[in-house]
Parts: C-alpha cells; sequence; structure tokens
C-alpha cells in the first residue's frame, strides 16, 4: 500500500520551498502527497468560514497515516496549520518537522529558521481529562479551534499526567533540510514518524 504524506506548510511564504521537497520525496509509486492545494480553493475555503475550511482541511488528511511539517520563518505561528497539526495526532498520524529555511525560494532567496510548530502545540490533564494548548504571546492556552478532551486511548505517545503542558515537540522528531541532505533521507524521516505513531 502507498505511504499517504500529508505535508502542511505557509502556502503564501513557502509553496515554492515546499514543492521541492515534494518533487524529490515524491520519486517512488509506492509514495504519494497530500496537502499541496490549489491556492484559490484553500482560498475560498476560507471565505465560505471557519468551519467550511476546518472540513476541508479534515478531508485532506483523509487516508494519511503520517503528516510532515515543512517549516519555514512564520510557520509556527499559522493558524491553519495548527489546526493540520491537532487533526493529525486526533487522527493518529506520525509526526515530524522539517526545516526548509535552506531552500531557496522562487525568487531565489533562501529563509530564516523558524520556531517548530511542534513545540507550540501541546497536550495537557485537567480534572482527568486531557487538552490540547497552543502558545500565544510565549503563554500556553488552551486550543481554541478544538476544545474537546481527548481521549488517552487515542493518543500514541504518553498522556500527560498533570496540568503541565506536554509540547508535541518532545514525542516528535525535527530535521533540517538542506543541513541534513533531505534530498537524500526525507523517506527515511517519515518512515520514522509514521514507525514511532505505529503506522
Amino acid at each position: 500500500m502507498a505511504r499517504r504524506t500529508f505535508f502542511s506548510f505557509h502556502y503564501q511564504e513557502d509553496i515554492w520551498r515546499a514543492w521541492n521537497v515534494r518533487n524529490c520525496w515524491v520519486v517512488n509509486d509506492d509514495r504519494q502527497s497530500v496537502g499541496f492545494f490549489d491556492g484559490s480553493v484553500f482560498e475560498a475555503s476560507k471565505k465560505e468560514g471557519d468551519d467550511a475550511l476546518k472540513v476541508f482541511l479534515r478531508d485532506g488528511l483523509n487516508n494519511t497515516s503520517v503528516t510532515c511539517v515543512l517549516t519555514g520563518q512564520l510557520t509556527a505561528s499559522r493558524r491553519w496549520v495548527r489546526y493540520e497539526i491537532v487533526r493529525s495526532v486526533l487522527k493518529g498520524n506520525g509526526l515530524l518537522a522539517v526545516d526548509i529555511h535552506g531552500l531557496k525560494n522562487k525568487a531565489q532567496v533562501t529563509g530564516v529558521k523558524g520556531a517548530d510548530p511542534l513545540a507550540e502545540v501541546g497536550v495537557y490533564r485537567s480534572n482527568d481529562k486531557i487538552f490540547f494548548a497552543e502558545l500565544k504571546g510565549g503563554r500556553w492556552v488552551k486550543y481554541a479551534d478544538y476544545t474537546l478532551a481527548i481521549p488517552a486511548s487515542d493518543l500514541w505517545f504518553v498522556a500527560p499526567t498533570s496540568d503541565t503542558v506536554v509540547p508535541l515537540s518532545r514525542r516528535c522528531m525535527r530535521y533540517d533540510f538542506v543541513a541534513q541532505n533531505g534530498r537524500a533521507n526525507i523517506a527515511g524521516w517519515i518512515e520514522t514518524g509514521a514507525g514511532l505513531a505505529g503506522r
């Protein structure tokens, strides 16, 4: 069965870099990429409202087993990247972050390394229930786009035992596409992410 990987990234800022990563990864018949939406479709969904966009993004994650967050300078703070991360956890997808700032954009310019998006979303326990949290203004707050409790059995990693937020980055790997030869290694990174989640 083909490995379907959802690529999450900041569309406006990093689409050129993201396509470079995608094109070197999809070289075998057993690899399929998801998450490279036509920009106009994404914008149209945004115009329909938040609920329509959430459905659109959830549908995009269907039949995937891994989510690879392609990380540029501004990716970590993007609302819809965070939503894709949260929905990936709920779905049981493996997760990894790959820094792409070292790749050139359409103007042949490299970027600046950004924060790890998986370090800005986490989980915590409150009243014996588990919830998502996100970093906002340097403080952890309850994640607003998904407020329901998460059954501990739905997590592929050890559930938190206190109200101290555990960032997802503590359970997931982060790589640098340029510095760690992503062209040759990204397939292995994705497989590691899948393996950590038992996928």
